[in-house]
């Protein structure tokens, strides 16, 4: 299972109104700690459909959405809930501490 590409153009609609919590990785290409945490995501893309939405923002291709948010250092990973951030994670981090902010939310 791929995660959702989330873009300037559609962030507003897979995101802000989504009725599931969001994750999304901000990444680049060049971005060396982005390249380990790509096979988490991808994985749990897989392990939470239909219970929340696991996307990923090339910061590169969509820099409105990383203004936004005030990315500064990638990866960075957001959560929103309800169309607001409510976890932000920073850095190459285990699966495990990924999924535990995720299933906090589920609850």
């Amino acid at each position: 299972m791929h995660p959702l590409e989330i873009t300037d153009a559609n962030f507003a609609k897979e995101v802000e109104a989504s009725d599931k919590p969001v994750l999304v990785d901000f990444w680049a290409v060049w971005c060396g700690p982005c390249k380990m945490l790509t096979p988490i995501v991808e994985e749990l893309a897989g392990e939470y459909e239909g219970k929340a939405v696991i996307g990923k923002v090339d910061v590169d291709s969509n820099p409105g959405t990383a203004a936004k948010f005030g990315i500064r250092g990638i990866p960075t990973i957001l959560i929103f809930k309800g169309g607001k951030v409510v976890d932000q994670i920073v850095g190459a981090v285990p699966k495990s501490m990924i999924v535990e902010k995720l299933n906090a939310l589920l609850n």
